[in-house]
């Protein structure tokens, strides 16, 4: 009877002993597939860290991004997916310390340019859709951890404006704009409409890239770089009122530049029709460059970015419109301007 007492409890204590094996061995291999994930990342995207500490933190930060992406797409229930990208690896607070750049309080500075008029307002037909990448925009580029976007929204509506009325395509320096613009910040933030005054209060040229290239960080104007004949001159600019009718009628024109309240899952986004989080305020500068709606009819933005091809649609992102919200989704019709050439 002993025996069988003994039996037993060591029937119990082995069954428990591999159960506990099991989770620990479990929860080991999630461990470490999330490792393996992260170190093919890693080489993926040339990411490499000052030392383990470092790695560490950047691996669990890694971990907890990529399983709110996982939960996240396998709802199913929403418009849009989310994406691990090169900046999984970024906390939210990074995120908004190194890749946005939209700085409205620079807004308070007297425009020298900006009309009173809004030349579509009379507009009363607009295409279905519309996407200026037929022709009129330039590739995806990527502004690195240069807190310059407005210098990029306002290059990119320049391009489409010229090619427009010009029909020929060139892309220009974002790098003069960074540089000699001295009434923004740099890396440290700015707005579009004080580049486009920057320009008129020089005469409106704006270099080429190829003769001005980007840098990813501030350095000393080059008078040098732009004392030739400019590539592109524009003659002014307006701003569009805020409200997402007179958006439409502006970009069934042309380009527009755009501010918009990214969020962390912004920075996350991968495809689809993005009607997800915003950030309370308007940190982030992109250009608007098309509209149009999804299969079952969801009305959208077209929206080209400047984080590299890594991210969203190519780099491209489709956002919610006519959402019955003050401003647009994230804002997007709250603060909207375009050059004239």
């Amino acid at each position: 009877m002993a025996f069988n007492f003994c039996f037993k409890i060591s029937l119990v204590l082995f069954f428990i002993i591999n159960l506990y094996v099991s989770t620990v061995t479990s929860r080991d291999l999630k461990k470490l597939s999330m490792l393996e994930r992260h170190e093919k990342w890693m080489a993926r995207h040339g990411r490499v860290y000052k030392d383990e500490i470092e790695k560490e933190q950047r691996f669990k930060t890694f971990k907890e991004n990529v399983e709110f992406i996982e939960s996240f797409n396998q709802n199913g229930t929403q418009r849009y997916k989310l994406a691990i990208n090169k900046y999984t690896d970024l906390t939210n607070e990074e995120f908004m310390a190194l890749f946005t750049g939209l700085d409205t309080s620079l807004s308070q500075q007297k425009s020298t340019a900006t009309t009173s008029s809004f030349k579509y307002e009379s507009l009363t037909e607009v295409p279905l859709s519309m996407d200026w990448r037929n022709g009129s925009v330039t590739g995806i580029k990527d502004q690195g951890q240069c807190e310059c976007c407005w210098a990029f929204s306002a290059v990119a509506a320049i391009e489409g404006a010229y090619q427009i009325a010009n029909n020929k395509l060139i892309s220009l320096s974002e790098q003069q704009l960074l540089d000699c613009s001295t009434e923004n910040k740099g890396c440290k933030g700015g707005l579009m409409t004080l580049a486009y005054d920057f320009l008129l209060q020089n005469g409106g040229g704006i270099t080429t890239e190829t003769n001005y290239p980007y840098q990813q960080s501030q350095s000393i104007c080059s008078t040098q770089k732009i004392s030739s004949t400019a590539a592109v001159t524009i003659s002014g600019y307006e701003l569009v009122p805020p409200s997402e009718s007179s958006l439409l009628k502006a970009v069934a024109n042309q380009p527009i530049s755009v501010c918009i309240a990214a969020s962390h899952e912004f920075l996350m986004y991968g495809s689809g029709i993005y009607d997800g989080s915003c950030d309370p305020e308007l940190n982030h500068a992109v250009t608007l460059i098309g509209y149009g709606a999804g299969v079952n009819g969801t009305k959208y933005w077209l929206v080209k970015n400047s984080w590299g091809t890594s991210w969203g649609e190519e780099g491209y992102m489709r956002i919610a419109r006519d959402v019955g919200v003050d401003g647009g989704h994230c804002g997007i019709a709250s603060a909207a301007s375009f050059p004239t050439v």
